[in-house]
């Protein structure tokens, strides 16, 4: 085995067991049974008989205006729902009627494992009987009447039918649009680590050598502006990419361009969204945020030079180099995206001055500005004034947008939804060319594309 495949091996599997979780609709769901979460949710905003009730007085001079001014907060722990029969026989009948229906009965063991996860709403705490045995409570006597707004759950009762579809189609919906999230986001990288290696293997079909061999000089070669490649473009502004290099650069930017617009859903009303305008901004944030994901590590892995392409593809060093811009490029746009959108909604939701302070937003900050801040940075300007100042600011502000990164999702999410799978990616491959041989010739040495 190659030594810089066996260090990448040795860096994937030292990360594996940090990742408790795959990506949402590729081995991860978020929320199953939905149907079950639904009827979780809509009993959460009814007390039981073991909430505590929390007043707090809003001003007044006398006992009158205590009576007047005193609200009350309601508050239901784990360990309440734990104990509460009538919560738990309402819980297990809402699952009986909506999880077991023929045309998407869930599994019994699927109910009794979410049961015990999730009825309390804190899988520490196990509640005092199992699906099982909540059902058997109530099957001889199921209720007849639902829960009205404001009452005590005291007895079993019927969820109320608009309180669990709301629920149901909010987070259903929000589970298809996370799907689209990470499958668009691995398209992205499966076309550009294959395309490469798609193109060298199609010169070994049949005829195809001779074919790519006459399309190059018109089609690959070229530069797209001034004839030359080597020629820098006005103002310093980089060297053109060749014909070729701009059709990968072009596949990659519409492919990022239709993937952030299409595959919306909207759900109304909704249990987290006050109207379609901002449920559809939530999505687009989350959509360019992973998309932004996906472009991180194939822009690290193209930048290194023991870039693995090299050995099973034909295209030079000098073009993975250039391409490791662009894709860069495109993470940055995508990730100032992310940050404006964010900016935008959480004002518009009178959330700004509140969420700007915590952790995961400053992180998320940082990245964003480490971003940027590379796009100037790296220009050719700076690499020919001075190459190693440029070299050293890179490398750090790469360092800043990674970490920057790895704390937004990891402090906000907690590895609840796989996010911070792009970034296990983005470490080992850092970590993996860092370990290797200072050199790695490409498959075909002899053939090279730019």
């Amino acid at each position: 085995m190659r030594p810089h495949l066996f260090s990448g091996l040795l860096v994937l599997l030292s990360i594996l067991p940090w990742t408790a979780v795959a990506l949402i609709g590729l081995g991860q769901q978020m929320y199953y049974p939905a149907c079950g979460y639904a009827c979780v949710n809509a009993l959460s905003t009814f007390p039981l008989s073991c909430s505590t009730h929390d007043h707090h007085h809003a001003g007044g001079d006398d006992d009158s205006e205590m009576d007047m001014d005193m609200s009350s907060m309601v508050t239901t722990s784990p360990a309440c729902r734990a104990g509460d029969r009538a919560y738990l026989t309402t819980l297990a009948w809402c699952m009986h009627t909506r999880c077991t229906d023929d045309a998407g009965a869930v599994p019994a063991w699927d109910l009794e494992k979410f049961w015990a996860e999730q009825a309390t709403t804190d899988p520490a705490v196990a509640p005092e009987w199992t699906y099982g045995d909540a059902l058997a409570n109530v099957s001889d006597r199921p209720p007849t009447k639902e829960i009205a707004d404001g009452d005590t759950l005291n007895a079993t009762a019927l969820v109320p039918e608009d309180a669990w579809t709301i629920q149901y189609g909010t987070m259903t919906t929000m589970e298809f649009v996370e799907t689209m999230h990470e499958r668009y986001g691995v398209a992205i990288v499966l076309v550009g680590f294959g395309t490469p290696i798609l193109f060298t293997a199609l010169r070994y079909l049949p005829y195809m050598n001779r074919l790519l061999d006459r399309l190059k000089p018109y089609a690959v070669y070229p530069a797209i502006w001034g004839g030359r490649q080597v020629r820098p473009l006005p103002y310093q502004l980089g060297n053109p990419p060749t014909v070729g290099q701009a059709l990968y650069v072009t596949v990659l930017l519409v492919l990022n361009v239709v993937l952030t617009a299409v595959s919306y859903r909207s759900f109304q009303p909704s249990a987290w969204y006050a109207d379609r305008y901002q449920e559809v901004m939530v999505w687009v944030m989350y959509r360019t945020g992973v998309l932004a994901f996906a472009l991180l590590p194939l822009a690290l892995l193209l930048a290194g030079r023991n870039n693995v392409l090299l050995w099973l593809s034909d295209w030079s060093h000098a073009t993975y180099v250039l391409l490791h811009r662009w894709v860069a490029r495109l993470f940055a746009l995508q990730a100032l995206l992310h940050s404006l959108l964010a900016l935008v909604l959480y004002d518009r939701t009178g959330l700004y001055r509140g969420e700007t302070t915590k952790p995961w937003w400053v992180w998320g900050a940082v990245a964003t500005v480490a971003a940027s801040v590379m796009l100037v940075a790296s220009g050719l300007y700076v690499r020919r004034w001075s190459y190693e100042i440029f070299l050293v600011s890179h490398v750090l502000l790469a360092v800043f947008v990674i970490v920057g990164c790895w704390y937004h999702v990891e402090l906000r999410f907690m590895r609840m939804f796989g996010y911070e799978q792009w970034y296990v990616s983005s470490l080992s491959l850092s970590l993996s060319l860092s370990l290797s041989p200072p050199s790695l010739p490409p498959l075909q040495a002899a053939q090279r594309i730019g």
